[in-house]
């Protein structure tokens, strides 16, 4: 009599369960490795159509091009992962830079100067902090209320753009720091920028706020009935966005060599758009800094390709609407699946 045997796992089955598992395990990274993919074929693309796009000075360019909006980045990745969401960092960036440029003007010392721009940041994400978590206002509508606030306040400052003439300021985009002629170079502005992509990291993975962070924005009621402080991390969520608004008030301001009204209208959507496809959810919850990095570098390639056609800049806010639709479909794919997979 014979008897039956099992036959054994293909190679195949036993590799694609290996890839269930991984997905299953690091769903969260999976928009994050899209993005890096999106981002490392636009480059491989470029280049083989302009034969000259992976350079020293463009790849240089690209950081230090989008460092405020890096550091804005940073900010915004802090407020969406709890679920909120802030519009008005646009509007503080140019209020904070009107201020700080025209107290520059009057003769205020550098080393003044740029804590008053960063404080003044930080207490507009406070006053959006309060409005949500004692008032019970809706984060879009509190945001945009400080957005119309910034703005109008920026105004007030001055009608027209504001010379920067300090050169502590100045020093700050115009110093290169590079190893030899040729090479790759970065500026302060670009250090500040990693500096704050560096600090976010570390909060977010490796301290008890940054994992109430997450804990809020997996869920809002669990997170109380946990006895996690959700009040107070609610509050400094809005309070480092504005101080990143600050920050990248003084980096822009550095950019420029100016500060004008009308600075930043828009940035707060292309802020969204860069966290987005970086892969942090906008229901909250799940993202990551490094990601929110890469969905800017995105932006900005973007961007330097319509520069290399010569076409109209209408044309990045376009690509980056598609790309944006696509990572939007993609985070409702990912989080049906894994909600589908912990039934």
């Amino acid at each position: 009599m014979s008897t039956l045997t099992a036959a054994p796992a293909t190679p195949t089955t036993g590799a694609m369960d290996v890839v269930r598992r991984f997905r299953r395990r690091h769903a969260s990274w999976l928009p994050v490795f899209a993005a890096v993919v999106i981002f490392i074929a636009m480059l491989v693309g470029a280049q083989a159509y302009f034969g000259n796009f992976l350079t020293p000075r463009v790849l240089s360019a690209l950081l230090l091009d989008n460092a405020y909006l890096l550091i804005l980045a940073v900010g915004m990745t802090f407020v969406i992962l709890t679920g909120g969401i802030d519009l008005s960092v646009g509007a503080v960036m140019a209020f904070t830079g009107m201020m700080g440029a025209s107290l520059l003007s009057q003769g205020l010392p550098t080393a003044v100067v740029v804590p008053v721009m960063i404080v003044l940041g930080a207490g507009m994400g406070l006053a959006v902090g309060v409005l949500v978590q004692f008032f019970d206002v809706q984060p879009f509508i509190a945001s945009l209320a400080a957005m119309f606030a910034a703005r109008g306040l920026a105004f007030m400052v001055s009608l027209s753009s504001v010379k920067v003439e300090d050169p502590a300021i100045l020093w700050l985009q115009s110093t290169r720091l590079q190893a030899a002629p040729g090479t790759f170079y970065i500026t302060p502005t670009g250090i500040i920028a990693l500096l704050v992509v560096l600090t976010g990291i570390l909060v977010l993975q490796y301290t008890r706020f940054g994992r109430t962070v997450y804990a809020i924005g997996g869920n809002e009621q669990s997170a109380r009935l946990m006895g996690l402080p959700v009040v107070r991390t609610k509050l400094l969520v809005y309070v480092i966005s504005g101080v990143c608004a600050g920050l990248a008030g003084v980096v822009f301001t550095a950019y420029t060599g100016a500060a004008y009204p009308l600075t930043g209208v828009g940035t707060e959507l292309d802020t969204i758009a860069a966290v987005v496809i970086g892969g942090t959810l906008l229901s909250g919850g799940s993202g990551f800094v490094l990601g929110s990095m890469i969905g800017v570098f995105v932006y900005g390639t973007i961007k330097t390709v319509i520069s290399f056609l010569g076409a109209e800049q209408s044309w990045t806010r376009i690509i980056i609407g598609a790309i944006l639709l696509v990572f939007v479909v993609m985070q409702r794919v990912i989080v049906t699946r894994t909600a589908t997979n912990r039934r």
